[in-house]
């Protein structure tokens, strides 16, 4: 005896060698041996042989009509044997009735399957809606081969064109378009981005960083709604001072700027003037939701994202010219030691006299130059006495940083400024700890230190920068962190530190203002009358948010200055460079701030320069391949550049990006300007 049976979803014949029970033991023609129960028995029969029946019932439905099988089947409920008998109009044979049955369980869109052998036809309206859904399926399929012949062929499909960046950032993975182009990638051997640059997709690798951007940070959009400019205070004083910024020249969120006046007993006082949108900014209107949303203003080389919009910051910038609604920190000093005799909180509209620039200022503000009293510019007495008093305060900083433990801040490093102009990339070199940048970073920091005292003294929370004193090993006490109380930046020599002179830029330092204003106001019953209250929950979601927020802006600006480093290799066809040794594995060159990491190259000083052969990048996953082709024999001079401890702490976390390149390494420390976009705030600011 034979049998036709169903295992795991498919039929088979075979010869029976036993019975037990309800259970056989049966050969199939390949010679494996199986046990079936009776329940999944379709058909016995003697002959032919199970291979020639699996053969023939093959043929038989092959030859069936479906059509007219489903109108032979009628509606209701039928075994498969009774509907053979009807449809071959006899009893049939084995093969003809296993023909059927496999017709029958191939089309589950003709007849619905209710049982071991027994179907019922679907209704006419159910089976004309699933021919019409095989009939688009079929009419998709020839499309989506369209498009990937296109793909394959080099050229963009115009139905992707306008959905070029969401089928890379934010695909429908159901869509034809997104299958086609993931068909079109496996055949090509690439990737949905390379593919999208070959065919037009996108104009370059920078629109596609950028757009990559934008969908994850901004899916609605970079733009502003219109907005009002709110009214500032009529009654604000007029301060007696003629303040000036120092900034670079692609600056346009000018927030600070300094005074000096020399008083009647000898003293001098100095301004520190921050612009004051929180004047007209309250907590919780469109413009904070705007705000806050943004979190910050975004740089990268040749651009910026602003967290305000354009009318708002133009109202509330320090332009010369104009009389700018300001919060100022006064400090009277005695000029005899620079000592701090007192120091006053203002909100007030201070005179703006002149728009400094680096660009024009740096080659002849030098220490050398201040010390000798050469050259002309604009405020150079005011700025001769910055000088002097920045100094001061920067001893005072270093005695506070030894006192925790620290080594000395690192001066001798060099920043870099991007300058892009019709995608021609300028990159220029400036050394850390120039008068100019070190008078900005000093006040800036006294600023932040001096009014985190003055929240703190007030009971007001605020949000401070802390940095030491964590759990964990070196790297992680040394990580700088957000708090909503007072708690010493040992990195930067400080007892107390609150982001507060960056309000058009940073969304924490207009939180800090306007917590800094209600303190200023109300005194005393501050903690009742200030935006945000003592453990307001409100405030730790802003620190969450903003951390979150600020750390994958500088990762972007991370990637677009990676970027930027190696257009600037393919415009000046650089191939053998100069690369100065970080720490192991990892260089920068010399002309750029580009980190390459070469994995197996011998150990070398930290701060000896050696020469690299560049074999290849690409802007698309910014990478570098190099190779080390000469390493000098003499060691790096005393004071040759080296990694500040926030940098080693970073650079231990660092992750090969991929074999030959690494990210580029974000510099942490907060005094001075690290390798950022031109215009973008150093650190400290």
């Amino acid at each position: 005896m034979n049998l036709f049976f169903e295992e795991s979803g498919d039929f088979k014949a075979g010869a029976v060698l036993s019975q037990q029970g309800e259970a056989y033991q049966v050969e199939l023609a390949s010679g494996k041996r199986t046990k079936v129960k009776s329940k999944d028995v379709m058909l016995q029969f003697a002959s032919p042989a199970p291979a020639r029946l699996l053969e023939d019932a093959q043929a038989v439905a092959q030859d069936i009509d479906l059509d007219f099988l489903w109108e032979v089947a009628g509606e209701d409920e039928f075994g498969f044997a009774e509907l053979g008998a009807e449809y071959f109009g006899h009893a049939p044979l084995p093969h003809e009735a296993a023909g059927l049955l496999l017709r029958l369980h191939s089309a589950p869109i003709y007849f619905y399957k209710k049982g071991k052998g027994r179907y019922k036809a679907a209704p006419l309206a159910s089976l004309q809606a699933a021919q019409a859904g095989l009939e688009k399926k079929k009419q998709q399929a020839l499309v989506q081969a369209q498009y990937v012949d296109e793909l394959k062929a080099g050229k963009l499909p115009d139905a992707f064109k306008p959905l070029a960046l969401s089928l890379l950032f934010r695909p429908d993975k159901n869509g034809i378009e997104f299958k086609a182009l993931d068909a079109a990638c496996k055949e090509l051997q690439t990737t949905p981005q390379r593919l999208m640059l070959q065919t037009g997709g996108l104009a370059s690798p920078k629109d596609l960083h950028y757009a990559k951007f934008l969908f994850e940070f901004f899916p609605k959009g970079s733009g502003f709604p219109d907005v009002t400019i709110p009214a500032v205070p009529k009654d604000l004083p007029l301060a007696d001072v003629q303040a000036f910024s120092i900034d670079d020249v692609t600056t346009t969120e000018i927030d600070d700027a300094l005074s000096v006046v020399r008083l009647a007993d000898g003293n001098v006082r100095v301004g520190i003037h921050i612009a004051a949108p929180g004047l007209g900014i309250k907590r919780d209107d469109a413009l904070d939701a705007i705000a806050r949303q943004r979190m910050s203003t975004v740089y990268m080389p040749g651009e910026k994202i602003t967290m305000l919009p354009d009318v708002l910051v133009e109202a509330f910038t320090l332009d010369a010219g104009k009389s700018c609604p300001a919060l100022s920190l006064y400090a009277t000093l005695n000029p005899a030691d620079w000592s701090v005799i007192s120091t006053e909180t203002r909100a007030e509209m201070v005179p703006i006299s002149a728009n400094l620039r680096h660009n024009d200022l740096d080659a002849l503000v030098t220490e050398e130059a201040l010390a000798n009293n050469s050259g002309e510019y604009p405020h150079k007495d005011d700025i001769t006495l910055l000088w002097q008093w920045v100094q001061v305060l920067e001893q005072g900083r270093m005695a506070k940083r030894e006192s925790f433990g620290l080594r000395p801040e690192q001066n001798n490093r060099v920043d870099f400024n991007f300058y892009v102009d019709d995608d021609v990339v300028t990159i220029t070199r400036r050394k850390r700890g120039a008068p100019l940048d070190k008078i900005v970073a000093e006040l800036m920091i006294f600023a932040n230190s001096t009014w985190g005292k003055f929240m703190a003294d007030h009971g007001v929370p605020g949000i401070y920068r802390a940095q030491g004193g964590g759990a964990g090993g070196w790297a992680a006490k040394m990580q700088v962190r957000m708090v909503t109380h007072a708690a010493p930046h040992q990195g930067l020599g400080v007892d107390q530190y609150a982001w507060s002179t960056s309000p058009l830029r940073r969304y924490t330092d207009l939180v800090n203002q306007w917590q800094i204003l209600a303190c200023l106001e109300h005194g005393v019953t501050a903690p009742l009358a200030a935006p945000f209250k003592p453990r307001d929950a409100d405030l730790f979601a802003i620190v969450s948010g903003f951390d979150s927020a600020y750390s994958g802006y500088a990762d972007f600006q991370s990637g677009m200055e990676r970027y930027w480093c190696l257009r600037w290799l393919a415009q000046e066809q650089a191939r053998q460079v100069d690369a100065v040794v970080l720490k192991d594995e990892v260089l920068r060159l010399v002309d750029i701030p580009l980190v390459i990491r070469l994995p197996g190259m011998p150990q070398v000083a930290r701060g000896l320069q050696v020469k690299l052969d560049l074999l290849r990048w690409d802007e698309v996953d910014l990478t570098v391949e190099a190779r080390l082709l000469d390493v000098p024999a003499v060691q790096p001079a005393t004071g040759a550049e080296q990694m500040d401890e926030d940098e080693e702490a970073l650079l231990d976390g660092m992750e090969s990006a991929a074999e030959g390149a690494d990210a580029s390494v974000v510099d942490e420390a907060e005094p001075v300007a690290g390798e950022q976009t031109a215009g973008a705030p150093s650190a400290a600011e």
